[in-house]
């Protein structure tokens, strides 16, 4: 009896490799072997910059709310201090966005802190 073959599954996962190699340069993007790494090794990327990408944010949020916080004479840490103090809940994403885009409402939540 002839051994049987799947070729069909075969093909596909191969294609599927491929498919998600297009775009690569040279023989990543065309020889399975050498695609399938270049895919494997992207992957690991993207999951280990999913969670890189939310730590850059926070150092960037921080950096921000420092430089608006300093131009008022207060610390980052004087200033989430006081915002603990005085029970004001905005995170690190809002204040960052307040000390960039409106200085007139960040400078009422330093006011509140003062």
């Amino acid at each position: 009896m002839p051994r049987s073959v799947n070729t069909v599954a075969s093909k596909a996962r191969r294609k599927k490799i491929l498919k998600a190699a297009k775009g690569y340069w040279g023989r990543r993007k065309n020889v399975y072997t050498v695609a399938k790494n270049a895919v494997e090794k992207g992957r690991l990327y993207a999951y280990r910059d999913r969670r890189a990408k939310k730590r850059e944010f926070r150092k960037l949020w921080i950096l921000r709310i420092n430089a608006g916080a300093r131009e008022h004479g207060l610390s980052y840490s004087q200033l989430m201090g006081g915002l603990k103090k005085s029970n004001i809940e905005l995170n690190r994403k809002v204040l960052a966005d307040l000390a960039m885009n409106h200085p007139e409402a960040f400078k009422a939540v330093i006011d509140q802190v003062k």
